[in-house]
């Protein structure tokens, strides 16, 4: 059986009209993420990363190419495609429950049994007893898995994640995005992960995506298959499989870091 593309990048190119000129952005981008994938994307610092993920959410119009999600062209934003940002955007007034219903309300469509769905997410995902606090009573991890409640409850069929555990301390940031990715497989989401920590990276993700530095164009697309420890897929074991260091120096390398 073979696998299913949902999403196609065509010829995507983006240039920017400043006072000083043209700044190229993305230069003839080009790949396509399966159903139920996670697609990292890693590339130097302000290569453009964000600006692809906003071409893709329909909030930019590339100069250059289309973008197809299930055959159909993305135009503009749309509740098929959840994006979730490197700050969580919880509202500080609302309760947990009030911010995860935001994008159904936003829809106009927050019935009884929607309330139902979002407490029981809650209560899956361990904040069921913070369901009535606000934001500021939580730590950044919870408000994290607050954001991404938020995200999944509109059902989209594609997740954008741009840089969503940067502002975590390391290791809540370890321990959150072990738990998000477990989330996102077991509610078979497909998902794009930008990311500038290439352990994340090869942690999270089906195949990565290396881009160059700007104007950014496809380096390498590199598939990850990791012999996890227990044979039990997680994030976290997934860190001490014996090929993990394998795909690290090759990213770095083709990442071309200089410090």
């Amino acid at each position: 059986m073979g696998k299913r593309t949902m999403v196609e990048i065509k010829n995507i190119g983006m240039t920017y009209h400043t006072f000083n000129g043209e700044t190229e952005a993305l230069r003839n981008m080009d790949f396509h993420v399966y159903e139920g994938e996670i697609l990292g994307i890693v590339g130097p610092s302000g290569c453009g990363k964000s600006t692809l993920l906003s071409i893709i959410a329909g909030l930019i119009k590339p100069s250059t190419g289309e973008v197809l999600v299930n055959g159909k062209k993305v135009v503009g934003p749309t509740k098929d495609i959840g994006y979730m940002f490197q700050k969580d955007h919880l509202f500080e007034w609302r309760t947990i429950l009030q911010n995860v219903l935001l994008g159904l309300e936003i829809q106009g469509r927050v019935k009884e049994e929607d309330v139902k769905k979002a407490e029981k997410l809650l209560e899956t995902y361990g904040l069921a007893e913070f369901k009535d606090s606000y934001p500021r009573q939580l730590s950044g991890g919870m408000r994290q898995r607050a954001a991404l409640i938020r995200t999944l409850i509109v059902e989209p069929n594609l997740l954008l994640l741009d840089e969503p555990f940067s502002a975590l301390d390391y290791q809540t940031r370890l321990a959150i995005s072990d738990e998000i990715g477990l989330i996102l497989k077991k509610e078979k989401k497909t998902a794009l992960l930008v990311t500038h920590d290439i352990a994340e990276a090869i942690s999270l993700s089906d195949r990565i995506i290396v881009l160059t530095k700007r104007p950014a164009t496809i380096k390498d697309i590199i598939e990850i298959e990791l012999t996890c420890p227990g044979g039990e897929w997680s994030p976290i074991k997934c860190r001490e499989a014996p090929e993990f260091r394998h795909y690290f120096n090759k990213i770095w390398k083709e990442l071309d870091v200089h410090v």
